[in-house]
């Protein structure tokens, strides 16, 4: 009889099947992990801080652009008109922070959702 690759098993993943083990298998039934400690939680991401940060600076394009309205409305006094430049920079400034802050948020919790969708859990 003639040697054939096909006839062949493959002897290593049979005899050393690759198990892929995750924290959640070691947990006691009824165990509600805590968010912060969780090794799955979202607050171990950068990018999700980093998003906190940029909902945060969002606040300076706000008081940006009520100054700007503000002065647009009772006027300046003696300075330069620039109400509308600083009213249309707040709101530029507002919208691209926001935007970039929720979704790095969203992306940084990919992870979690991910967790929630394989073992069926809410914490």
């Amino acid at each position: 009889m003639a040697y054939s690759h096909d006839s062949v098993a493959d002897i290593r993943s049979e005899s050393f099947p690759d198990y892929e083990a995750r924290i959640e298998d070691a947990y006691i039934e009824g165990y509600d992990p805590a968010s912060l400690g969780a090794p799955h939680s979202s607050l171990h991401t950068r990018k999700l801080w980093f998003g906190l940060g940029l909902i945060l600076a969002a606040l300076f394009g706000i008081g940006l652009s009520v100054w700007g309205a503000a002065a647009h409305i009772w006027g300046t006094g003696t300075q330069i008109d620039l109400s509308n430049r600083l009213l249309v920079l707040g709101l530029i400034e507002v919208a691209v922070t926001l935007t970039l802050g929720f979704v790095l948020i969203a992306s940084s919790r990919k992870g979690y959702k991910e967790y929630r969708k394989r073992t069926g859990r809410v914490n």
